[in-house]
């Protein structure tokens, strides 16, 4: 696991170095501005061209300043833009400002101009690259003018982009930001940030690289995180292990709730990833009249079907008990439908059956909302929502969630004691124990129909055969979208399916064994 700190850690580490280890802050400053000048080259190597560079008052804007020196001392065409008053610039960055003016004096490659308007962007129009160093990590809230604008032109430019440390706008804490300055490559200093791998850090920091700064990698392994990125070294230690004497009854037994003559698919999908990742023995339980739409589609899978109504009812249960008793896990939710009738079964299920790991997804969630959370105890209990299925489970608006999205995840598990799997762009695991994980694969081409629906018999399958739910929800996650990663490169983001990522979990396992 890769720990993430947060925006009070990281300052504290600067402390450290300044008054512990008695680094000067300018050093720290240096050692930031010549790792991120060969950071940029390594990632995006030009022999030739112009830099352009936008500097803000604080530290760092000073590793701005320091960096534009590194970049003309190689003989490189640099262009500054200040956007403080000379007054505003302080401490370390006037240092690094006053020598950069004093090479502007003898150097005809580099000329400095303080900002007047946001025309004064368009000077930047003809760079090979951006960077930001405008504002670091004490940044926070909705970017103010003349800033967001700055920040909104320099996105228009058609340019390498390099954001120092973190993007402009992207509050390091939250993950959010309003605008965010669109990085191809974040280079982060000292050491990995939570906000850089979620919500919109995800979208806008594009490649992030951790350099040094001066500060030793003891002290950062000393402090406590609550925040990690999955790796997959973590996923093969984690990964369900079947011993040799294994049968298809001790190999985990999972039982699929889903599918309706609405959804029929759903449930399908969940079971045949069930058993595609490893399950001895899946049942799915369908309603009698679409036996024949189902049949044909599942892999070896038994059928339990309730005949008494077309949907998921307090009778279901019922005719359904032995099956429940008898599985080591019960998935319930996918293509399930949202009958009256349905909801009070799934409430008296989750009653009925407390002993039980429950996987929680799509309609289910649903009904459980609708039936009442308060009355349930969901220790067992895996959610697997996206971000509107969690703003029906926490009643807060989807826009307020984004604002921060791990708070309210973190809140969601202590109040319920239940584990959540929150699907996105990353997918973030939060246990109840006030732990997150944040997951480091997948990628655009999984915003398809059923996805969902593979993920949930994953889980179904790993926490069946494990017995360790944790453990389970962090490499299921990981091998469903690294299965989708690897498609990805063979059959581009748009040319693959929830089947194909089902099919492909066994090839994804084999791949990952061989690379780690």
């Amino acid at each position: 696991m890769i720990p993430l700190f947060d925006k009070k850690q990281i300052r504290d580490a600067d402390l450290y170095a300044i008054n512990q280890l008695q680094i000067p802050g300018i050093v720290l400053m240096e050692n930031a501005a010549l790792n991120s000048f060969n950071a940029i080259l390594e990632e995006h190597y030009i022999e030739e061209g112009i830099i352009g560079i936008v500097c803000g008052k604080g530290n760092n804007g000073g590793d701005g300043y320091a960096i534009a020196r590194h970049f003309v001392n190689n003989g490189f065409i640099v262009k500054v833009i200040i956007i403080p008053e000379m007054t505003e610039i302080i401490g370390d960055a006037l240092i690094n400002f006053n020598i950069l003016n004093q090479l502007s004096n003898s150097n005809t490659n580099l000329n400095i101009r303080f900002y007047n308007d946001i025309k004064d962007i368009k000077y930047l129009n003809d760079c090979d690259i951006i960077i930001d160093a405008i504002l670091g990590t004490g940044s926070s809230g909705i970017l103010k003018e003349p800033i967001n604008f700055i920040v909104e032109s320099l996105n228009q430019i058609k340019a390498f982009k390099v954001a120092i440390d973190i993007p402009t706008g992207l509050d390091v804490e939250t993950g959010y930001g309003e605008p965010i300055f669109c990085a191809d490559l974040t280079i982060t200093l000292g050491d990995y940030k939570k906000g850089l791998f979620y919500g919109k850090g995800a979208i806008n920091c594009g490649k992030i690289v951790k350099e040094d700064i001066g500060i030793d990698k003891e002290y950062f392994s000393l402090l406590t995180a609550d925040t990690y990125l999955i790796e997959p070294e973590d996923v093969i230690e984690y990964l369900p292990k079947r011993s040799k004497d294994a049968n298809k009854y001790t190999s985990g037994k999972v039982f699929v709730i889903g599918s309706s003559l609405k959804y029929p698919g759903a449930g399908v999908l969940c079971a045949n990833s069930s058993l595609l990742s490893g399950a001895g023995a899946t049942s799915i339980a369908i309603p009698e009249n679409i036996i024949d739409i189902v049949f044909p589609k599942l892999f070896e899978t038994t059928i339990k079907a309730y005949s008494d109504t077309n949907y998921f009812n307090l009778s279901s249960i019922n005719v359904l008990s032995s099956d429940i008793i008898y599985s080591d896990v019960i998935a319930i939710g996918c293509g399930l439908d949202r009958n009256t009738e349905t909801i009070k079964a799934c409430g008296q299920l989750l009653e009925l059956y407390q002993d039980k790991n429950f996987i929680i997804d799509a309609d289910a969630i649903y009904c459980l909302v609708n039936y009442g959370l308060n009355k349930l105890n969901l220790q067992n209990c895996v959610f697997t929502p996206h971000l509107g299925e969690f703003s029906l489970l926490t009643n807060i608006p989807v826009f307020k969630l984004q604002e921060n999205l791990l708070h309210y995840g973190k809140e969601f598990v202590q109040n319920t004691k239940s584990y959540l799997v929150l699907k996105g762009s990353p997918t973030i695991i939060f246990f109840p124990n006030g732990e997150l994980f944040i997951n480091s694969s997948g990628n655009c081409g999984m915003a398809k129909f059923g996805m969902g629906d593979v993920l949930t018999g994953i889980i179904s399958s790993f926490i069946a055969q494990s017995h360790d739910i944790e453990k389970s929800l962090i490499s299921a996650v990981y091998l469903h979208s690294l299965s989708a990663d690897l498609l990805a490169e063979e059959k581009t983001e748009y040319g693959f399916t929830a089947t194909e990522v089902a099919l492909n979990i066994a090839k994804t396992i084999k791949f990952l064994r061989g690379s780690v």
